[in-house]
């Protein structure tokens, strides 16, 4: 089948994409450790679309968003018109103060027409038009009954519109929390939507970062920018407005700065656009390095790579240095940028309206107000400017999320799952003419058939990269087929749902895993429902309770994440134990007693024996000695099944499956052999086979 042409935008995107992908590959050692394990590059902040989509998440809230616009619509008005009302108190004054003065020095019974004219008349032209223009009454003063009035309007103006703007931030506080809410569960939810190749594929720290830094920072964005753009935006309107009713001339001097703001803006933007980009790009490396080496501490110790490790996080969080300090200080000359540009404004506008005034075009209240006007007119261009660097950091965090809410997520369970009644499981699992790759062009698993019947245990052996781990993996529908099915008791697992299909069955994982809580909590996890009995019944039947009598609290004992307060072995204990409770149909074993000594590991595969009756069991295993009484062994080799059989019947064929369990009892038996002669030969081993 042909690929589909893209069109020309489309391709174009990609091109720039791949563009910065490989510039971004030139900063260095991406690795997650000092052995330079690579790390997802990322693509270039598509800042329009990226920042619609983030808004395009307030949907649900449309009428809060509403009442949020209402409300700083209706509190900008007012704020706005308060300078107007303020600039009749001064007018109020001026006139009062100017009829006093003017008026002494004339007969009493002058009228102001005839004031003006004696100035006209005696060649004071630029007195005579402002006092033109003027309210003056002669022998009156300043009238404190009418700036009294005016005072307490402007107070109420400016009263009721903080009181509009703290519930308009108090509404829009609620509502972008609530939008981050969904953004977090939006995320979980896609988390477990997600197939394990993408966490394969995937630094744990760097998937963290997304999940916990990148949105606490698409919050903080929100809650610093969104009211503040709002009401800068209307802000700048209102003003405008009133500039061009006071004086369109004075207008026209601020509106001159308005391009040179935004051009001086997008110019630095642009520049710090990239570093923000590779700034939680640090971050997500940086936050990967600590997990990996905390994680690995004692390996690392082992090792004595501390230097290494100590080297390999200097130089990531130089990286990160570098890029933050780059990003901050490039986007922080944009505010001092801005106030050159208001003060120059400032000088402007007070220099051409007292020109004005003198000419009595205009009145000393307006130009009063008009100045105020000037003043507000730049300084939301100058929060808008400062604000970003805060609006790119949030919208390159939310690039980052949007890549993991866009991932490829699992196939989709079917519309009309096919169900196994739990009365009638018993475990027949079939693979028929299975192929599987975790790569196209790397073939794993080709044309593999098998059966399991029911309450039978089925060991799978084979060197290291074999694909016995994938083959269970393909029974939980980890992993998808390429070709072939897998059946459980005749219905094929793809035409069942992923919790039907995992509700029967067990596993046991060679890499343990408990979570923060008690032991009681971490056994009950198999069965939430479980009773304290079942639970303790569970615990003795893997000889968990044995240990946990022995602990101060018990069953209450705390464990954290990474059960680092009890050993290895208590860990796998607990994991099984899970498995018994859980009770499954269906019981898979990966090395499930790797990390137990011999005479506990004797013990539970007693009680793994129990466990399996009526079960069909998978096991995964290296050391032979624990599968001898399977019923069937499967012996696999580059993903292929190349023996099976019980133990007796392949060590008689001596083929692959004697030549592994050579490889294990041979050597250190031909050893003891040449230093104790050949009477130090046990029975059983490699020359005396059982049969």
């Amino acid at each position: 089948m042909s690929r589909p042409k893209l069109d020309k935008d489309t391709q174009e995107k990609k091109d720039d994409a791949a563009t910065v992908r490989d510039v971004s590959r030139k900063g260095g050692n991406r690795g997650g450790g000092p052995w330079g394990n690579s790390m997802p590059t990322e693509k270039s902040l598509n800042f329009g679309p990226s920042a619609k989509r983030l808004l395009g998440r307030l949907a649900p809230e449309r009428i809060r968003v509403a009442a949020v616009l209402a409300l700083a619509v209706v509190g900008i008005a007012l704020a706005v018109i308060g300078p107007k009302v303020l600039g009749k108190a001064t007018d109020v004054i001026f006139d009062g103060w100017t009829s006093n003065s003017i008026f002494k020095q004339f007969p009493a019974g002058t009228s102001k027409d005839q004031v003006v004219e004696i100035l006209r008349s005696a060649g004071n032209t630029s007195q005579a038009d402002m006092l033109s223009a003027m309210n003056l009454v002669p022998g009156a003063g300043i009238d404190f009954s009418e700036l009294g009035r005016i005072l307490l309007i402007v107070l109420g103006i400016y009263v009721v519109s903080s009181l509009l703007l703290w519930m308009q931030g108090f509404i829009l506080a609620g509502l972008v929390n609530r939008t981050v809410v969904r953004l977090r569960s939006d995320v979980e939810a896609k988390l477990n939507r997600l197939p394990l190749k993408y966490f394969d594929t995937q630094q744990r720290g760097e998937v963290l970062s997304r999940v916990t830094n990148d949105i606490d920072n698409i919050s903080q964005s929100l809650q610093q920018t969104m009211s503040q753009l709002l009401t800068s935006v209307l802000q700048v309107i209102g003003v405008l407005v009133m500039m061009l009713i006071i004086s369109p001339l004075l207008s026209l001097i601020a509106i001159i700065t308005i391009p040179i703001s935004f051009l001086i803006t997008a110019k630095i933007a642009k520049r710090s656009q990239k570093q923000f980009i590779a700034q939680w790009r640090s971050t997500g490396e940086l936050n990967s390095q600590v997990e990996e080496f905390y994680t690995g501490h004692s390996l690392v110790k082992v090792f004595g790579r501390q230097k290494e490790v100590q080297q390999g996080f200097r130089e990531k969080n130089a990286e990160l240095y570098e890029s933050s300090f780059k990003a901050q200080f490039i986007s922080g000359t944009i505010m001092p940028a801005m106030m050159f540009i208001g003060n120059l404004t400032y000088v402007l506008v007070a220099v051409v309206g007292g020109l004005r005034v003198a000419s009595g075009s205009i009145s000393l209240g307006n130009v009063q107000a008009f100045i105020q006007y000037s003043r507000q007119f730049t300084q939301p261009l100058s929060q808008v400017a400062s604000m970003a660097n805060v609006l790119q950091s949030g919208v390159a965090s939310a690039e980052r999320v949007f890549e993991l809410l866009d991932e490829p997520e699992q196939s989709a369970d079917p519309k009309v799952p096919v169900t196994v009644p739990p009365n009638f499981r018993h475990g027949r699992v079939e693979f028929q003419n299975v192929s599987f790759s975790y790569s196209p062009d790397k073939p794993l698993i080709r044309d593999l058939s098998l059966v399991a019947e029911p309450g039978h245990t089925v060991a799978i052996v084979g060197p290291t990269g074999a694909g016995k781990t994938t083959l269970v993996n393909l029974i939980l529908r980890f992993y998808e087929l390429d070709g072939g099915r897998i059946t459980l008791d005749g219905a094929d697992i793809a035409a069942m749902t992923r919790d039907e299909l995992r509700s029967g069955i067990g596993m046991v994982l060679q890499d343990t895993w408990l979570f923060g809580g008690t032991i009681r909590e971490n056994i009950a996890y198999g069965n939430p429902d479980a009773t304290e009995e079942q639970i303790v019944a569970a615990a003795t039947a893997t000889y968990v309770d044995r240990f946990v009598r022995s602990l101060p609290d018990g069953y209450d004992t705390v464990i954290d994440s990474e059960g680092s307060n009890v050993s290895a072995g208590e860990k796998q204990l607990i994991t099984i134990a899970r498995a018994f409770l859980a009770d499954p149909s269906l019981l898979i074993l990966d090395e499930a007693t790797s990390s137990v000594d011999t005479r506990t590991e004797l013990l539970v595969q007693h009680a793994m024996a129990a466990l399996r009756s009526d079960r069909t069991s998978f096991v995964i295993a290296h050391r032979l000695s624990t599968i001898r009484d399977a019923d069937l062994i499967l012996v696999m080799e580059n993903g292929a099944i190349v023996e099976q059989g019980n133990h007796s019947q392949l060590i008689a064929a001596e083929g692959a499956y004697y030549d592994l369990y050579q490889s294990q009892f041979a050597a250190p038996i031909e050893e003891d052999g040449e230093e104790g002669g050949t009477d130090a030969v046990p029975a059983g081993a490699p020359g005396r086979l059982p049969g």
